[in-house]
């Protein structure tokens, strides 16, 4: 068995019927959009945002789940599409998971207007039932994600990002949709604030190892869909290159700065900054500051009995850490 089937052991019936919820939640009196959404549902990743709100309701309720725990899944999931969708059009993305974004097969606009009513759905789907507690804890995150990507945006262009600022960035931008997913579960079942704050710091330090994970990517030749190099091309100061530039001679710096903004097509150039940040001790930096993350995510769920959903979740921490994509 892999390690996703195995996470989702404890939690298979609730993700069967969340995906029969979240299809009927996406569904739509006009044609088209139900053509784009069926295209969507058939090409769903692992769905990791879902099993975190299922496997945190579940540990905190004694094994069980309530209505609203399906509908914060579901909201969840319609508001991450909606960013998927939409990133994709920010980024000229032609593919998403190995297969044609959207914006590919019906063009931006069309792109742009199925992103909108797929946030518009998972809005209406809190609202509908009152369930305005989930309703601000995504909505932060939402406002978060926005204020990540225009802070990544504006200090691209100087690339003058300190590791204080590129921790705030991907706190933002990854870290903040992981924290709802966890807050949201535990909010669906419990009205301990406590409670419901460790879980979403929980979830913030997973979403922090996740995206170091990613960073650490682009300096390897694992098989992962993402060509490596492509953080440097698209002028991404990433982790191991802050490390990498605050921890150089001056001129390596200059060389290192003229490299990524003026030669980052030049796959000779791309390939000697790679090494210039391996041989900094970049990606070790990085693997450390991933792992200290990641252990003090296991030491928050140290607080809750011992479950197969516990169980499930130090396992989730562990695979976002060491997977191989």
């Amino acid at each position: 068995m892999n390690i996703t089937a195995q996470i989702k052991q404890p939690i298979q019936d609730e993700m069967e019927l969340f995906e029969k919820k979240f299809r009927e939640a996406m569904s739509s009196q006009v044609a088209l959009l139900n053509r784009i959404t069926y295209y969507i549902v058939n090409r769903k990743g692992k769905q990791m945002r879902p099993m975190f709100v299922f496997l945190t309701a579940k540990m905190l309720n004694n094994g069980n789940v309530e209505e609203r725990t399906y509908r914060g899944a579901s909201v969840i999931e319609l508001i991450h599409t909606a960013t998927l969708v939409h990133d994709d059009v920010v980024d000229d993305s032609n593919r998403r998971r190995g297969f044609f974004s959207i914006n590919a097969l019906w063009k931006n606009k069309i792109a742009v207007l199925v992103g909108d009513y797929l946030l518009s759905k998972g809005l209406l789907l809190s609202i509908d039932y009152g369930d305005f507690d989930l309703l601000r804890i995504i909505s932060v995150a939402v406002r978060e994600m926005s204020e990540g990507e225009l802070l990544q945006i504006e200090k691209a262009r100087r690339l003058d990002i300190t590791e204080e600022i590129y921790y705030e960035i991907i706190r933002q931008k990854t870290a903040t949709l992981i924290a709802a997913c966890c807050a949201l579960g535990a909010r669906s079942v419990s009205d301990d604030e406590e409670e419901v704050e460790r879980m979403r710091k929980f979830g913030e330090l997973i979403g922090m190892a996740f995206q170091i994970k990613d960073d650490l990517f682009d300096y390897t030749d694992d098989a992962i869909g993402k060509p490596t190099g492509i953080d440097i091309k698209e002028q991404k100061m990433t982790l191991p290159l802050i490390y990498a530039l605050n921890n150089c001679a001056p001129s390596e710096k200059s060389w290192c700065i003229n490299s990524i903004k003026n030669h980052n097509k030049d796959k000779k150039r791309v390939k000697e900054v790679i090494q210039f940040v391996k041989d900094k001790n970049g990606l070790a930096f990085a693997e450390q500051k991933m792992t200290e993350f990641k252990l003090e995510a296991l030491a928050l769920l140290e607080h809750f009995p011992p479950s197969i959903y516990k169980e499930s979740l130090e396992l989730m921490v562990n695979y976002v850490t060491e997977r191989k994509k």
